[in-house]
C-alpha cells in the first residue's frame, strides 16, 4: 500500500511539473483493495480493470520503473509509452489493464472467464469497474452470461461514490450496488474496502467459491479516493469535512497502527520499509526522466496481430 500511495503522490507532482501529459486517474486512498487482492489471487488469475489502475498494476507486479516510464510516454514503459496512464498492460502477469472507456472492461472480463472455463482451468477473472460503471449496460448483459454458462468471474464494483462527480444517490435507486447481483441470482456482498484484511479474506472466499465451479460471484468494495476523479477535478461536490472523515480511517495509517499494537514489526522496521519504497520511488522518476522517447517508427508497430490461420484459405 505504501509503494502504492508514494507512486501516486509523485506522479502527481511530476503532472504538475508537466513531465507526465494527458489523463491522470489518481489511486490515493484505494489502496487496500490493492494489497487485499495481492495476497488473495494467484498468478495465474487474470484482471481486468478501468482507468484508475496504477494501484492494480503495481500489486500484480508491474514494476514501478515501467509503470513510471509509461506515465512519461518512454519507449521503455510497461506498453512502450503507447499506453499511458490508462492503458498498462502485462502478459506475464496476466494483467491485461486499464481501460479507457467506462465499463467496456467488463465483457472483456467475461470474455477472458469463457477462455479459462473453455480451456477447462481453474483459473478466475478478476473483473474490476466503478460506481460509475456499474450503470452501463454492459453490465448487465455480462451478468446474465456469466450465470446462465456459470463462468469462473469475479466481478469487483470499486465503489469510492462519486463516479467523475456524481453520488451514487444521484444515479440510482439501488444505493448498495452488490443488491444488482439479485436480479441475476448472482452470489454477492459487501465489502469494506478501506481495510487490506477485509478485502483479502472477501476475495479469499469468492476465489474458493468460483473455483469450485460455482460460477460468478459479485464484490461491491465500499472505498473513497482523497483526491478528484482526476488531476483535472477540484472535487467541490463533496465536502472537506467528508474527505477529513474518511481520512481518519486511511489504510496506511490503520494498517501500521495494528501492525504496531500486534508486535508483527516494531517502528524500526517500518522506518526500513519506508526508507525503501521513498528511494525505489525516486528510482523510477529516474528510470522515467533519462529513458528515450519511442522512435517516430514505432507509430506502426503493434497495432495488429499478424496470424496464419490454416482453416483460412488465400
Amino acid at each position: 500500500m505504501l509503494r502504492i500511495r508514494r507512486f501516486e503522490e509523485r506522479a502527481l507532482l511530476m503532472y504538475q511539473q508537466q513531465k507526465i501529459r494527458g489523463f491522470l486517474h489518481l489511486y490515493i486512498g484505494q489502496e487496500a483493495i490493492a494489497a487485499g487482492m495481492w495476497s488473495a489471487l494467484r498468478p495465474e488469475d487474470a484482471v481486468v480493470t478501468g482507468y484508475r489502475q496504477h494501484g492494480t498494476a503495481i500489486s500484480r507486479g508491474l514494476e514501478t520503473k515501467a509503470c513510471m516510464a509509461e506515465l512519461f510516454a518512454k519507449a521503455t514503459g510497461a506498453n512502450k509509452g503507447k499506453g499511458g496512464s490508462m492503458h498498462f498492460f502485462s502478459k506475464a502477469h496476466r494483467y491485461f489493464g486499464g481501460n479507457g472507456i467506462v465499463g467496456a472492461q467488463i465483457p472483456i472480463g467475461t470474455g477472458i472467464g469463457l477462455a479459462e472455463q473453455y480451456k477447462g482451468t481453474d483459473n478466475i477473472a478478476v473483473t474490476m469497474f466503478g460506481d460509475g460503471a456499474a450503470r452501463q449496460g454492459a453490465l448487465y448483459e455480462s451478468f446474465n452470461m456469466a450465470m446462465t454458462w456459470k463462468l469462473p468471474v469475479l466481478y469487483i464494483c470499486e465503489n469510492n461514490h462519486f463516479a467523475m462527480g456524481t453520488s451514487v444517490e444521484r444515479t440510482s435507486n439501488v444505493k448498495d450496488i452488490h443488491q444488482i447481483g439479485e436480479a441475476f441470482h448472482m452470489p454477492h456482498e459487501a465489502v469494506d474496502g478501506m481495510r487490506p484484511e477485509s478485502v483479502h479474506e472477501a476475495l479469499t472466499k469468492a476465489a474458493e467459491f468460483i473455483r469450485a465451479g460455482n460460477g460468478p460471484m459479485f464484490l461491491e468494495i465500499k472505498t473513497y479516493r482523497y483526491k478528484g476523479h482526476s488531476v483535472s477535478d477540484p472535487g467541490l461536490y463533496r465536502s472537506r469535512e467528508e474527505v477529513d472523515d474518511y481520512k481518519t480511517r486511511d489504510p496506511l495509517k490503520v494498517t501500521e497502527s495494528e501492525i504496531l499494537n500486534q508486535g508483527i514489526a516494531t517502528a524500526q522496521e517500518l522506518d526500513v520499509i519506508k526508507e525503501a519504497v521513498k528511494e525505489e520511488i525516486k528510482e523510477a522518476i529516474r528510470f522515467a526522466e533519462e529513458s528515450p522517447y519511442p522512435e517516430p517508427s514505432e507509430l506502426y508497430t503493434h497495432n495488429y496481430m499478424q496470424q496464419d490461420y490454416p482453416f483460412i484459405k488465400d
